[in-house]
Protein backbone atom coordinates (compact mmCIF):
# COMPACT_ATOMS: atom_id res chain seq x y z
CA UNK A 1 0.00 0.00 0.00
CA UNK A 2 2.88 2.36 0.82
CA UNK A 3 4.60 1.49 -2.30
CA UNK A 4 1.77 2.03 -4.11
CA UNK A 5 1.25 5.65 -2.44
CA UNK A 6 5.11 6.57 -3.63
CA UNK A 7 4.14 5.14 -6.82
CA UNK A 8 1.11 8.29 -7.32
CA UNK A 9 2.80 10.87 -5.75
CA UNK A 10 5.67 10.15 -7.72
CA UNK A 11 4.71 12.64 -10.54
CA UNK A 12 4.06 15.53 -8.06
CA UNK A 13 7.45 14.64 -6.88
CA UNK A 14 9.04 15.35 -10.38
CA UNK A 15 6.76 17.94 -11.06
CA UNK A 16 8.17 19.81 -8.00
CA UNK A 17 11.88 18.86 -8.78
CA UNK A 18 11.52 20.72 -12.12
CA UNK A 19 9.93 23.75 -11.03
CA UNK A 20 12.44 23.97 -8.58
CA UNK A 21 15.10 23.62 -10.86
CA UNK A 22 13.67 26.21 -13.50
CA UNK A 23 12.93 28.59 -10.72
CA UNK A 24 17.00 28.48 -9.69
CA UNK A 25 18.01 28.81 -13.12
CA UNK A 26 15.71 32.49 -13.23
CA UNK A 27 17.09 33.61 -10.48
CA UNK A 28 20.80 32.97 -11.69
CA UNK A 29 20.41 34.38 -15.29
CA UNK A 30 18.50 37.91 -13.62
CA UNK A 31 21.56 37.98 -10.88
CA UNK A 32 24.22 37.61 -13.32
CA UNK A 33 22.07 40.07 -15.86
CA UNK A 34 22.71 43.11 -12.67
CA UNK A 35 21.41 45.17 -10.38
CA UNK A 36 17.10 45.58 -11.52
CA UNK A 37 16.68 49.29 -11.43
CA UNK A 38 13.78 50.44 -9.61
CA UNK A 39 11.31 52.79 -11.54
CA UNK A 40 12.38 56.20 -11.42
CA UNK A 41 9.39 58.69 -9.87
CA UNK A 42 9.50 62.30 -10.82
CA UNK A 43 9.28 64.78 -7.94
CA UNK A 44 5.97 67.11 -7.80
CA UNK A 45 6.84 70.70 -6.44
CA UNK A 46 4.46 72.10 -3.87
CA UNK A 47 2.97 74.75 -5.44
CA UNK A 48 5.36 78.70 -5.20
CA UNK A 49 2.28 80.60 -5.09
CA UNK A 50 -1.20 80.84 -3.55
CA UNK A 51 -2.44 81.38 -7.60
CA UNK A 52 -0.94 78.18 -8.41
CA UNK A 53 -2.36 76.10 -5.25
CA UNK A 54 -5.61 77.89 -6.66
CA UNK A 55 -5.19 77.06 -9.84
CA UNK A 56 -4.56 73.24 -9.16
CA UNK A 57 -7.14 72.40 -6.86
CA UNK A 58 -9.63 74.61 -8.62
CA UNK A 59 -11.04 71.93 -11.20
CA UNK A 60 -12.11 69.88 -8.49
CA UNK A 61 -13.82 72.60 -6.93
CA UNK A 62 -15.37 73.63 -10.26
CA UNK A 63 -17.17 70.41 -10.87
CA UNK A 64 -18.86 70.24 -7.07
CA UNK A 65 -19.75 73.69 -7.72
CA UNK A 66 -21.68 72.97 -11.49
CA UNK A 67 -22.85 69.90 -10.33
CA UNK A 68 -24.48 71.74 -7.40
CA UNK A 69 -25.83 74.76 -9.56
CA UNK A 70 -27.35 72.09 -12.03
CA UNK A 71 -29.16 70.01 -9.47
CA UNK A 72 -30.59 73.42 -8.08
CA UNK A 73 -31.34 74.67 -11.79
CA UNK A 74 -33.02 71.72 -12.60
CA UNK A 75 -35.17 71.83 -9.16
CA UNK A 76 -36.05 75.19 -9.63
CA UNK A 77 -37.70 74.33 -13.26
CA UNK A 78 -39.78 71.97 -12.28
CA UNK A 79 -40.77 73.86 -8.82
CA UNK A 80 -43.63 75.33 -9.98
CA UNK A 81 -45.42 71.88 -10.74
CA UNK A 82 -44.02 69.59 -7.86
CA UNK A 83 -45.91 73.29 -5.65
CA UNK A 84 -49.10 72.34 -7.44
CA UNK A 85 -49.07 68.79 -7.02
CA UNK A 86 -48.16 69.02 -3.59
CA UNK A 87 -51.01 71.17 -2.67
CA UNK A 88 -53.62 69.01 -4.69
CA UNK A 89 -52.83 65.86 -3.39
CA UNK A 90 -53.78 67.13 0.23
CA UNK A 91 -57.11 65.07 0.87
CA UNK A 92 -58.80 68.25 2.46
CA UNK A 93 -59.28 71.99 1.87
CA UNK A 94 -57.98 73.12 5.05
CA UNK A 95 -55.10 69.89 4.46
CA UNK A 96 -54.18 71.79 1.12
CA UNK A 97 -54.27 75.54 2.62
CA UNK A 98 -52.09 74.65 5.57
CA UNK A 99 -49.72 72.81 3.16
CA UNK A 100 -49.52 75.59 1.11
CA UNK A 101 -48.90 78.35 3.98
CA UNK A 102 -45.80 75.81 4.88
CA UNK A 103 -44.70 75.83 1.07
CA UNK A 104 -44.98 79.60 0.88
CA UNK A 105 -43.24 79.83 4.28
CA UNK A 106 -40.39 78.04 3.29
CA UNK A 107 -40.26 80.45 -0.01
CA UNK A 108 -39.96 83.51 2.73
CA UNK A 109 -37.97 82.31 4.96
CA UNK A 110 -35.18 81.20 2.42
CA UNK A 111 -35.38 84.11 0.10
CA UNK A 112 -35.09 86.59 3.01
CA UNK A 113 -31.81 84.54 4.66
CA UNK A 114 -29.91 84.17 1.26
CA UNK A 115 -30.96 87.61 0.18
CA UNK A 116 -29.57 89.56 3.91
CA UNK A 117 -26.70 86.87 3.65
CA UNK A 118 -25.72 87.58 0.08
CA UNK A 119 -25.93 91.31 0.65
CA UNK A 120 -24.14 91.24 3.94
CA UNK A 121 -20.83 88.70 2.47
CA UNK A 122 -20.85 91.14 -0.57
CA UNK A 123 -20.00 94.15 1.65
CA UNK A 124 -17.97 92.61 3.56
CA UNK A 125 -15.87 91.21 0.79
CA UNK A 126 -16.02 94.66 -0.79
CA UNK A 127 -14.56 96.15 2.62
CA UNK A 128 -11.85 93.39 2.75
CA UNK A 129 -10.68 93.79 -0.87
CA UNK A 130 -10.31 97.30 -0.01
CA UNK A 131 -8.26 97.17 3.05
CA UNK A 132 -5.92 94.64 0.61
CA UNK A 133 -5.85 97.35 -1.89
CA UNK A 134 -4.44 100.11 0.81
CA UNK A 135 -1.86 97.68 2.20
CA UNK A 136 -0.27 96.66 -1.07
CA UNK A 137 -1.32 93.19 -1.44
CA UNK A 138 -1.65 91.68 -4.81
CA UNK A 139 -5.37 90.87 -6.05
CA UNK A 140 -7.22 92.66 -3.46
CA UNK A 141 -10.57 91.55 -5.59
CA UNK A 142 -9.60 87.92 -5.92
CA UNK A 143 -9.24 87.68 -2.08
CA UNK A 144 -12.54 89.91 -1.50
CA UNK A 145 -14.42 87.31 -3.36
CA UNK A 146 -12.69 84.58 -1.49
CA UNK A 147 -13.84 85.82 2.01
CA UNK A 148 -17.28 86.72 0.54
CA UNK A 149 -17.67 83.24 -1.10
CA UNK A 150 -16.17 81.68 2.19
CA UNK A 151 -18.44 83.76 4.40
CA UNK A 152 -21.67 81.60 2.90
CA UNK A 153 -20.09 78.53 5.12
CA UNK A 154 -20.73 79.46 9.46
CA UNK A 155 -17.84 78.76 11.80
CA UNK A 156 -15.37 76.83 8.56
CA UNK A 157 -15.71 79.48 6.18
CA UNK A 158 -13.83 82.61 7.80
CA UNK A 159 -11.37 80.23 9.11
CA UNK A 160 -10.17 79.10 6.07
CA UNK A 161 -10.59 82.71 4.65
CA UNK A 162 -8.15 83.80 7.47
CA UNK A 163 -6.02 81.16 6.80
CA UNK A 164 -5.46 81.39 3.45
CA UNK A 165 -5.00 85.28 4.13
CA UNK A 166 -2.12 84.55 6.33
CA UNK A 167 -0.77 82.67 4.06
CA UNK A 168 -0.92 85.10 1.13
CA UNK A 169 0.20 87.65 4.05
CA UNK A 170 3.55 85.70 4.11
CA UNK A 171 4.04 84.93 0.84
CA UNK A 172 3.95 89.00 -0.11
CA UNK A 173 4.97 90.87 3.02
CA UNK A 174 8.38 90.07 4.92
CA UNK A 175 7.67 91.38 8.46
CA UNK A 176 5.53 88.55 10.73
CA UNK A 177 2.99 91.52 11.58
CA UNK A 178 2.19 92.92 8.38
CA UNK A 179 1.89 89.64 6.69
CA UNK A 180 -0.88 88.50 9.42
CA UNK A 181 -2.70 91.99 9.46
CA UNK A 182 -5.14 90.98 6.46
CA UNK A 183 -5.86 87.93 8.05
CA UNK A 184 -6.49 89.41 11.42
CA UNK A 185 -8.79 92.35 9.76
CA UNK A 186 -10.34 89.33 8.28
CA UNK A 187 -11.38 88.22 11.59
CA UNK A 188 -11.81 91.37 13.09
CA UNK A 189 -14.75 92.45 10.24
CA UNK A 190 -16.38 89.00 10.27
CA UNK A 191 -16.76 89.24 14.29
CA UNK A 192 -18.63 92.62 13.76
CA UNK A 193 -20.78 91.00 11.30
CA UNK A 194 -21.49 87.58 13.01
CA UNK A 195 -22.59 89.14 16.59
CA UNK A 196 -24.14 92.35 15.32
CA UNK A 197 -25.00 93.02 12.45
CA UNK A 198 -26.38 89.74 10.82
CA UNK A 199 -29.06 88.89 14.13
CA UNK A 200 -29.74 92.28 13.98
CA UNK A 201 -30.90 92.19 10.44
CA UNK A 202 -31.88 88.76 9.93
CA UNK A 203 -33.33 88.38 13.33
CA UNK A 204 -34.44 85.61 15.91
CA UNK A 205 -36.56 84.20 13.25
CA UNK A 206 -34.31 82.54 11.25
CA UNK A 207 -31.69 81.67 14.20
CA UNK A 208 -30.69 78.35 14.26
CA UNK A 209 -28.45 76.08 16.75
CA UNK A 210 -24.93 76.25 16.29
CA UNK A 211 -24.82 72.36 16.80
CA UNK A 212 -27.39 72.15 13.83
CA UNK A 213 -25.23 74.16 11.44
CA UNK A 214 -22.43 72.31 12.57
CA UNK A 215 -23.73 68.99 11.81
CA UNK A 216 -25.45 70.03 8.95
CA UNK A 217 -22.59 71.56 7.03
CA UNK A 218 -20.70 67.93 8.37
CA UNK A 219 -23.26 65.62 6.68
CA UNK A 220 -24.01 67.27 3.59
CA UNK A 221 -20.13 68.16 2.98
CA UNK A 222 -19.85 64.83 2.69
CA UNK A 223 -22.49 63.57 0.91
CA UNK A 224 -21.82 66.81 -1.71
CA UNK A 225 -18.23 68.18 -1.03
CA UNK A 226 -18.53 72.12 -1.79
CA UNK A 227 -21.62 72.75 -3.19
CA UNK A 228 -23.09 70.68 -0.04
CA UNK A 229 -21.14 72.61 2.53
CA UNK A 230 -22.74 75.79 0.71
CA UNK A 231 -26.07 74.50 0.64
CA UNK A 232 -26.09 73.34 4.33
CA UNK A 233 -28.14 76.12 5.99
CA UNK A 234 -30.49 77.26 3.70
CA UNK A 235 -31.51 73.10 3.39
CA UNK A 236 -31.55 73.59 7.28
CA UNK A 237 -33.45 76.44 6.98
CA UNK A 238 -36.02 75.13 4.96
CA UNK A 239 -35.97 72.01 7.66
CA UNK A 240 -36.72 74.34 10.49
CA UNK A 241 -39.63 76.09 8.80
CA UNK A 242 -41.55 72.61 8.04
CA UNK A 243 -40.81 71.80 11.85
CA UNK A 244 -42.46 75.04 13.45
CA UNK A 245 -45.17 74.27 10.92
CA UNK A 246 -45.83 71.00 11.16
CA UNK A 247 -45.43 69.86 14.79
CA UNK A 248 -41.93 68.60 16.29
CA UNK A 249 -44.63 65.57 17.87
CA UNK A 250 -45.91 64.65 14.09
CA UNK A 251 -44.10 65.64 11.41
CA UNK A 252 -44.53 61.98 9.69
CA UNK A 253 -47.96 62.54 9.97
CA UNK A 254 -47.60 66.13 7.89
CA UNK A 255 -45.53 64.11 5.37
CA UNK A 256 -48.07 60.67 4.63
CA UNK A 257 -51.35 62.43 5.59
CA UNK A 258 -53.57 64.77 7.89
CA UNK A 259 -50.51 65.57 9.93
CA UNK A 260 -50.17 68.58 12.73
CA UNK A 261 -50.63 71.18 10.46
CA UNK A 262 -54.08 71.78 10.60
CA UNK A 263 -54.97 73.94 13.94
CA UNK A 264 -58.90 72.63 13.58
CA UNK A 265 -60.69 69.77 11.91
CA UNK A 266 -60.91 70.28 8.15
CA UNK A 267 -63.95 69.47 6.36
CA UNK A 268 -63.50 65.53 4.67
CA UNK A 269 -63.65 66.97 1.04
CA UNK A 270 -61.10 66.20 -1.41
CA UNK A 271 -60.12 69.45 -2.90
CA UNK A 272 -61.15 70.06 -6.58
CA UNK A 273 -58.88 71.74 -9.34
CA UNK A 274 -60.36 75.30 -8.66
CA UNK A 275 -60.31 75.28 -5.27
CA UNK A 276 -56.38 73.95 -5.99
CA UNK A 277 -55.80 77.06 -8.13
CA UNK A 278 -57.65 78.95 -5.23
CA UNK A 279 -55.49 77.61 -2.41
CA UNK A 280 -52.34 78.71 -4.81
CA UNK A 281 -53.16 82.59 -5.77
CA UNK A 282 -54.35 82.81 -1.78
CA UNK A 283 -50.43 82.28 -1.39
CA UNK A 284 -48.89 84.48 -3.82
CA UNK A 285 -49.54 82.23 -6.79
CA UNK A 286 -46.20 81.24 -8.37
CA UNK A 287 -43.62 81.74 -5.81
Amino acid sequence: RIDRIQMNIAPLIDLYSSLEKYLNRTVQHLAASGPVKSPQTAAVAPPSSILELAATSAPSVIIQVFFGVLVVFFFLSGWTRMRKRTITSRSSFGGAMATARVIQDVVDDTSAYLGTITIINFTLGVLIAGVLYVMGMPYPLMWGGIVALLNYVPYFGPIAAAGLLALGGLMTFHDIWVALLPALIMLGCHLVEANAVTPLIVGHRLTINPILILVSISFWSWVWGTAGTLLAVPLLIILQTVVRAAGKPDIAGFLFEHGTLTKRTAPNFAPTTTDAETVVDRVGGVA
